[in-house]
């Protein structure tokens, strides 16, 4: 289970979280924990910086928001992020810094790393998108099993119980999710891999690699 760890899978500098990440030992551990976070740094950080621009909403002065973009607290939009036209922030949601959520993107109860991309048509809910990470048009992370059981991770033949209901996506540093591929629940991805497009992806995906299908995954060159 060492590949599940968080300092496996992010460099814990390239994002504000990183104390709430330094504080668990899987990623999916924090979940529960991101609406706490933010209300208890959000106060603290710095008025030259940042500003209140709603109920437990803290923004980057230096931050694009577009108007049609909705937001709702707790959420932090960490400096120059970009969050454009029509984009859905449901709350509980940390935006780092560059990092860009797009049009029509819909956010809930979700990390992303400095200079995440989430750019057009996206679902993120319930997950933590490493540095760099990048998904592509139509990228949608499912965050609740059809039979709304506790989410499992398996790897290597094992089922990893996470004991949580609600669990999308753990994306490493540098990974690149193809357009329109479904993040099955209990999906977790190693850093600096690529998930070819249209992909349905479930369990454990080796870092260094490229997802072709489940059955065939292959060891980056």
């Amino acid at each position: 289970m060492e590949q599940l760890k968080v300092i496996n899978l992010y460099n814990l500098e390239e994002t504000i979280a990183s104390d709430l990440l330094k504080s668990v030992t899987y990623p999916w551990e924090a979940l529960s924990k991101i609406s706490e976070f933010i209300l208890k740094i959000g106060p603290t950080l710095d008025p030259e910086i940042y500003e209140k621009t709603g109920e437990d909403i803290w923004v980057a002065k230096s931050a694009n928001v577009f108007d049609s973009a909705y937001l709702h607290g707790p959420l932090i939009i960490d400096e120059n992020a970009e969050v454009r036209q029509g984009a859905f922030i449901r709350g509980s949601a940390i935006v780092g810094k560059n990092a860009v959520v797009g049009n029509s993107t819909e956010l809930k109860n979700s990390i992303l790393f400095n200079c995440v991309q989430a750019p057009h048509y996206n679902y993120i809910g319930d997950s933590i998108l490493g540095y760099k990470s990048h998904t592509g048009a139509g990228v949608i992370t499912s965050n609740l099993k059809s039979d709304k059981s506790l989410v499992t991770v398996a790897i290597n033949g094992e089922k990893i119980e996470t004991g949580v209901k609600k669990f999308g996506a753990m994306l490493g540093d540098n990974v690149e999710v193809g357009c329109n591929s479904v993040l099955n629940p209990g999906t977790v991805v190693g850093k600096n891999t690529n998930i070819y497009p249209l992909s349905p992806v479930r369990g454990y995906v080796p870092e260094n690699s490229i997802f072709k299908s489940q059955n065939n995954i292959v060891t980056k060159k």
